[in-house]
């Protein structure tokens, strides 16, 4: 990270009086002793009937008053480089101006970028903070992928925005995933993986010494990034591990499977309506080709940030097996918990 100042913004509010462009310059001249910066400038224009802009170029940056007398609004902002604050303005300024109340804003002004969470809403706003943009390209298949390093997850993926996994807290998804499979039956000869680029659920599979396993992938540039950006996720992933990667449309490719081939299926698509109704269309194909008493298990998403697709996925999967078991894991880097739909073929 490099630094190179502080920005800060105060809106005062509530203020009846008007002030002069002497008032402003004066105040100025004060801020800019206290803060020990030079003056090379002060640049002002006034509004008919009201209002004033007055801009102060500064050795080390600049500050800036923008007046709002119809709104009792004053806007002042104050941009510092190197090691000067510029939070010296504000005892300076509420002395100064009569008001009701202040808004102070921060801004660090540095190299790190914040990336917002889309599950944000209007009023809790969230991002994560990322240290460095490794990769960023749309794939042949029009997925925007992206690998970050975030600041307190390490190296993680993010398909049209949205995170997949993230090296510090994968194995929690995997491992999770994989075992609310297994819970319901222990066999593990055979499995198959729809979707699950990142490489995790495969690994599990390996770990939990399933003798082969075939992995549908649609996209084979999200498999070769994270094999080379995430590489702990990927680990162990070979064909001499018996990991068999199919590539093209999953659904397509199954129904060259055949029957009663899977002791488990896992469904690691979106959790959005489209993989639902994708998934429901194919529910036949992913029947006949697990076992009697395999299981199918899917990732659907988080009943904190999405309820009702987590209530469509536990209904499609009850509709066809007459039977679900839901589980979940806290994941931080999701900041909440996330669940898996199981059911037993009958």
């Amino acid at each position: 990270m490099v630094k190179v100042g502080d920005h800060i913004t105060l809106d005062f509010l509530g203020v009846t009086k008007e002030y002069s462009p002497s008032f402003y310059e004066n105040i100025i001249h004060k801020i800019a002793k206290a803060a020990q910066v030079g003056i090379v400038n002060i640049a002002k224009y006034e509004f008919n009937p009201q209002g004033l802009t007055m801009v102060a170029l500064l050795k080390e940056s600049h500050m800036s008053f923008h007046t709002f007398p119809e709104e009792g609004i004053i806007s002042f902002d104050f941009f510092t480089c190197g090691n000067v604050s510029p939070n010296v303005s504000l005892d300076i300024l509420k002395q100064e101006i009569q008001h009701t109340s202040v808004v102070k804003k921060e801004f660090p002004r540095d190299t790190i970028h914040h990336y917002p969470d889309i599950y944000s809403s209007e009023g809790h706003q969230k991002s994560y903070v990322v240290e460095e943009i490794i990769k960023c390209f749309k794939s042949k298949q029009g997925q925007f992928i992206e690998i970050l390093k975030l600041k307190e997850f390490g190296n993680a993926l993010f398909i049209d925005h949205e995170l997949q996994v993230a090296e510090s807290d994968e194995k929690l998804y995997s491992s999770t995933f994989v075992k609310s499979s297994l819970q319901l039956s222990t066999n593990n000869h055979s499995a198959a993986i729809i979707g699950g680029g990142d490489g995790g659920v495969a690994r599990e599979c390996i770990k939990n010494g399933f003798d082969y396993v075939d992995w549908f992938e649609l996209d084979k540039e999200v498999v070769e990034c994270c094999h080379k950006y995430l590489p702990e996720v990927f680990k162990n992933i070979n064909k001499s591990n018996n990991v068999n990667c199919i590539w093209g449309d999953a659904f397509t490719n199954i129904k060259g499977s055949e029957n009663d081939k899977y002791d488990h299926l896992f469904i690691d698509l979106n959790d959005d309506p489209y993989c639902i109704s994708l998934a429901e269309k194919n529910m036949e194909e992913i029947k006949r080709i697990v076992k009697k008493n395999g299981v199918i298990t899917a990732q659907v998403g988080s009943q904190h940030k999405k309820p009702k697709q987590v209530e469509a996925w536990t209904d499609t999967l009850n509709q066809h097996f007459g039977n679900t078991k839901l589980s979940d894991v806290f994941i931080p880097s999701f900041d909440c918990a996330w669940n898996f739909v199981s059911s037993i073929n009958k």
